[in-house]
């Protein structure tokens, strides 16, 4: 199905978008406390929205998401993990981005007006045991029964069997080929103590999971992902003659290849260096540093947070988002669409992406994005195109993200980084090139816990006297510690985002706040950040993170 080593350019990319869903398919504010999901009506379309809604676009800079309106008073700098040097095969270098407010004029107003609601009174009027029976129940299961048969649909339908769950190895036990892996979470608004939970999932296609006779290989398939983990998760500082990256245990007699390069063909703990192939009957598609191959999905669940569950990850799903690799760019494509893309930023044009709400969004890089949020009554339907777009902005051309993703690059090593999302026992790594903990060093730079330095439990909890306690920060256990909220806030956030939900106002904005960021621009007057004179621009930030020996 999958075209290896397509060149790709801007001319058809619609039709290449419409045609990889389907070959996709083919393979695989109230006051009010809510009421119980079954209470709800029958009547359950998840698409009716996004198709009522097309060819509406009310905000072209939907792409410019709420963090960038942040206040830095000159000395606050959240911006640095995003806005970086080019690295590895990104191009982007966004650097400026710390400096300057470069937004078209179109975006100099922020539209994001829910950051500047205040939610007190819907926080007030939710009893817990109203909310902690809404974030318990389960919304996704009836999203993919209402899909199951809709023959008419040419998007992403959820084929992931959640509430069947996953073994310890972290592979899906309905047989999918969905398999869930741990990470540290980026920092800021995916943190959980800024209100969502989440967790990931990557799936390469069949050719990956099936040996050299075309039957299904699990064994195959752990080596296929062991050889993507060393090629996407170690950084550019090492050339691939010197990638030494710690592996689940894998078999060398599979493909006749010494991967740790220890004398002998047997069981591998440790890849050193790259196969130039993948394995089985992926043999013929070649291993790129940086670059996922062609047919690499994932998905993602943002959860509501419930303190009783694993690290606060309620069972209702806020949001599933979904994107796939269509399209593979050989390196002088890679180099174009990044050049374009700056040229675009560069004249102020808004940004445009093919496809819509119920095909997903192609970006200049070959991966369709496509995603699920919860209607008014909690049950999740297809997002419009201008709440699709919203998630455009951070996976095209943003400086620090590895083949536009974020959370496989940062992935802990070997079996320990497989399985459903966990931060327990999980440790505060510094970015590649640094040396003190990525957690510590974003809350020395930002001042704060979030972009918008609204979060006041963190901001008592480590800025006690205004300054980072370095000492009470590193007294933590592990990131469930350091990145869980209590109880009561956690509560306070569900109930927030609950208001939002019961507007249906996310094209407003999204983040729930207990009480409204006072450090937010309405407004951009003064387009510089006033960073570069105080010396706190910074040009190391990475994705990858540094393990250890």
């Amino acid at each position: 199905m999958w075209q290896r080593g397509l060149l790709y350019s801007k001319a058809g990319c619609l039709l290449l978008c419409l045609l990889a869903l389907a070959a996709c398919q083919r393979e695989a504010p109230q006051d009010i406390a809510p009421e119980p999901l079954s209470a709800q009506p029958e009547e359950y379309d998840p698409l009716a929205v996004a198709i009522a809604s097309r060819g509406r676009l009310d905000n072209p800079e939907a792409t410019v998401p709420p963090q960038c309106y942040t206040e830095t008073e000159g000395r606050f700098n959240p911006c640095w993990s995003c806005h970086t040097t080019a690295n590895g095969r990104n191009r982007a270098n966004d650097l400026n981005l710390q400096a300057r407010y470069a937004f078209s004029d179109a975006a100099m107003q922020n539209h994001w007006s829910n950051l500047f609601v205040d939610r007190g009174a819907a926080i007030a009027a939710i009893d817990e045991a109203s909310i902690l029976e809404w974030v318990r129940a389960d919304n996704y299961s009836p999203l993919r029964e209402a899909l199951a048969g809709r023959d008419d649909f040419l998007g992403w339908k959820p084929d992931l069997d959640l509430m069947r769950g996953f073994g310890e190895d972290g592979f899906a036990v309905d047989g999918s080929g969905w398999r869930a892996f741990r990470y540290q979470p980026f920092p800021g608004t995916f943190w959980p103590t800024n209100g969502s939970a989440s967790d990931a999932f990557i799936r390469l296609p069949s050719a990956f999971r099936r040996n050299q006779d075309g039957q299904p290989s699990a064994d195959i398939y752990r080596l296929n992902l062991a050889i993507l983990e060393a090629a996407l998760t170690v950084s550019d500082a090492t050339p691939d003659s010197g990638i030494v990256r710690t592996v689940e245990a894998v078999d060398e007699r599979l493909i006749g290849i010494d991967l740790d390069a220890d004398g002998a063909l047997g069981v591998a703990t440790h890849l050193r260096g790259l196969p130039a192939h993948f394995a089985g009957a992926a043999a013929d598609i070649p291993v790129r540093r940086w670059l996922y191959p062609l047919g690499t999905e994932f998905l993602h669940t943002l959860r509501y947070l419930d303190p009783a569950a694993p690290s606060f990850r309620a069972r209702r799903v806020k949001e599933v988002r979904h994107a796939v690799k269509v399209a593979m760019l050989e390196d002088p494509a890679l180099r174009e669409a990044y050049q374009e893309e700056a040229a675009e930023k560069a004249l102020g044009t808004a940004p445009h992406f093919r496809g819509t709400a119920d095909t997903g969004l192609l970006n200049d890089f070959g991966w369709i994005y496509q995603a699920y949020i919860e209607d008014a009554q909690g049950r999740l339907r297809l997002q419009t195109q201008q709440e699709q777009q919203f998630c455009m902005g951070c996976h095209s051309n943003l400086g620090v993200t590895v083949d536009g993703s974020f959370a496989f690059v940062r992935k802990p090593p070997g079996a320990d980084g497989w399985g459903h999302q966990s931060l327990t026992g999980m440790h505060d790594r510094p970015q590649a090139g640094q040396s003190q903990g990525e957690i510590e060093t974003w809350l020395a730079r930002s001042g704060a816990a979030d972009e918008f330095r609204a979060n006041q439990e963190m901001l008592s909890r480590y800025f006690p006297d205004g300054e980072l306690d370095i000492e009470a920060l590193r007294a933590a256990r592990d990131l469930s510690e350091l990145l869980l909220p209590s109880p009561e806030r956690a509560l306070d956030l569900d109930k927030a985002y609950l208001a939002i939900v019961r507007e249906q106002s996310f094209e407003q904005g999204r983040d729930a706040f207990v009480s409204p960021p006072e450090k937010v621009h309405r407004r951009i007057e003064e387009p510089e950040t006033g960073l570069v004179d105080a010396g706190r621009v910074y040009d190391d930030g990475r994705l990858w993170l540094d393990w250890g020996p």
